[in-house]
């Protein structure tokens, strides 16, 4: 059975930092390629990062970049999202997502097929 669980959500102020861990088991890890999605409610969920099979490449939306980091640890089956300098428009809910992905846009939510429950993340002003 496939399993994708987030943690390490929570309240945090604004400026302040989080790291966000995704486990997974039941799927052969290193086929996948690794995202991590928003939802704010009333809005549509979208990509924030996502990661490569291998981890040599990443992926950001263009508002998180160079606050965000992604990186994955394909021995422990594992995917991390770094987040610095919150701000009250991160606040969501967070999902890990993993997708065999060949061709397609790594943000796009379409090309991932297994998803987490989430973990929220709320950023206070």
């Amino acid at each position: 059975q496939v399993q994708v669980v987030e943690s390490g959500g929570g309240l945090v102020e604004t400026g302040g930092s989080l790291r966000l861990s995704c486990t997974t088991s039941g799927l052969t890890f290193d086929d996948y390629a690794m995202g991590w999605f928003r939802q704010a409610p009333g809005k549509e969920r979208e990509g924030v990062s996502a990661i490569s099979w291998s981890g040599n490449n990443t992926f950001y939306k263009h508002s998180v970049k160079g606050r965000f980091t992604i990186s994955r640890n394909n021995a422990e089956n594992t995917v991390s999202l770094q987040m610095s300098s919150l701000e009250p428009e991160d606040s969501a809910m967070y999902y890990c997502a993993a997708g065999r992905i060949r061709f397609g846009d790594p943000l796009n939510p379409s090309e991932y097929n297994l998803w987490g429950q989430g973990t929220q993340v709320t950023v206070s002003s």
